[in-house]
This record gives structure tokens, C-alpha cells and sequence, in this order.
């Protein structure tokens, strides 16, 4: 996993026999880039069905539910996986992910309460060859589709009174580096674990 690490770019501080990824502060306020102050940001057209789906409920049951804490409660997993552009130096590579796992801090409502409950980050290690050249990985956890929606904004939700000015300024500081994008969500129906035996799960509410 090291030298995979490495390989990559990524610099790495070994101690006792384990590795990390070093992450130094970042070098900018994470709201420091220009974001919209009031009004719907306009887009071009979306042709994912997901999306649009997506935009029919928020527009049935209006923002301000469709990105409440309490709308859909559940656990949500946010998959992210990216390919970053040839050339991306090891600097801007520790940049990027260090500014992407401190949302879970700078991420927050106007209420100042905060809609990620944890963020993880790996590097690509499969050796099936269906990897796509995708590089690094970072799986965003949240209490609730609604944390989820604040969160994820664009181009789902367009109004910057209804999503996170943080991982927004994200988006535009890593977007030049990044060459694909993969995202995929789901709802935790279910889970079974070794330790604990049993099945745990239940049912979404769909308010």
C-alpha cells in the first residue's frame, strides 16, 4: 500500500510500521473562492435522469424540505472516485484531499450544525483491472438525505441559500485537476456484520 501511495504521488510519513498521508493546512479558506450570493445559479441543460428526477422532487416539495436534516433520516453513503489530469503534481494532489476531508468540519448549515457525519479517502488497490483509471477514492457519510442535498448542491439544488458554500468553493479549487468524476449514492437499507451477528436495517421513511 506504500509504495502504491507513493506511486501516486502522495506523500507519506512512516512511523512504527504504518504510513499516512501527510496533509498540511490548507493554503485557503475554503470560502475564499467566488460564490454566488442570492438567486438560482443557472446551468446548462442536465441529461442524466437521476438528476432530473432529483430536480422534480425538490421542486414538488420545495428546497427548504428537500435539504431539511430531518428529510429522509437514514444513513446515506456519497461514493466519490476520481481521475486526476496527467500532470497533477503530488502538492496539488495533498491539497485536494486535504481540503476535501476537512468538509466534515467546514461544512456546515447556516445554523452553523454541520450535514457530514464522516469523511474516508483511499488510493485505487484492486487488482481486477475495472478500475478505469479512476486513482483515489472518498466515501461521504451522512445522517439523512437532506444533509445529503445541502451538501451536494449543484445541479440538483441551484439556490445558494439551500446548499454548502464550502463544498462548493471545493468543487471550483479541485475541478481543474481533475480529469473524471465518478459519484454514486445510496440509502443504507441493510447491513450485516461478522461481529455483530445479525442484520441490522430498516425501513426509509419516504416523506
Amino acid at each position: 500500500m506504500l509504495s502504491r501511495l507513493l506511486r501516486l504521488g502522495f506523500p507519506v510519513l512512516v512511523a512504527g510500521g504504518f504510513g499516512a498521508i501527510l496533509s498540511p493546512p490548507a493554503s485557503a479558506d475554503p470560502y475564499s473562492l467566488p460564490i454566488a450570493s442570492k438567486g438560482p445559479v443557472a446551468l446548462p441543460p442536465v441529461a442524466d435522469a437521476g438528476t432530473h428526477a432529483a430536480q422534480q422532487l425538490a421542486a414538488q416539495v420545495g428546497l427548504s424540505r428537500f435539504t431539511a436534516p430531518d428529510w429522509r433520516p437514514g444513513l446515506v453513503r456519497h461514493i466519490v472516485m476520481f481521475r486526476y489530469r496527467p500532470g497533477t503534481s503530488a502538492v496539488r494532489k495533498q491539497e485536494i484531499t486535504g481540503r476535501f476531508l476537512r468538509l466534515v468540519e467546514d461544512s456546515r448549515r447556516p445554523d452553523g450544525t454541520h450535514p457530514v457525519r464522516s469523511i474516508e479517502t483511499g488510493v485505487q488497490n484492486s487488482g481486477e483491472g475495472v478500475d478505469d483509471g479512476l486513482e483515489q477514492a472518498f466515501l461521504v457519510t451522512f445522517n439523512s438525505e437532506g444533509d445529503r442535498n445541502f451538501y451536494v448542491g449543484k445541479p440538483v439544488v441551484t439556490d445558494p441559500a439551500f446548499f454548502d458554500p464550502a463544498h462548493e468553493a471545493f468543487k471550483q479549487f479541485a475541478g481543474p485537476s481533475i480529469e473524471k468524476t465518478v459519484v454514486f449514492d445510496y440509502d443504507v437499507l441493510a447491513a450485516f456484520s461478522r461481529d455483530a451477528g445479525k442484520k441490522t436495517g430498516r425501513q426509509r421513511s419516504r416523506r
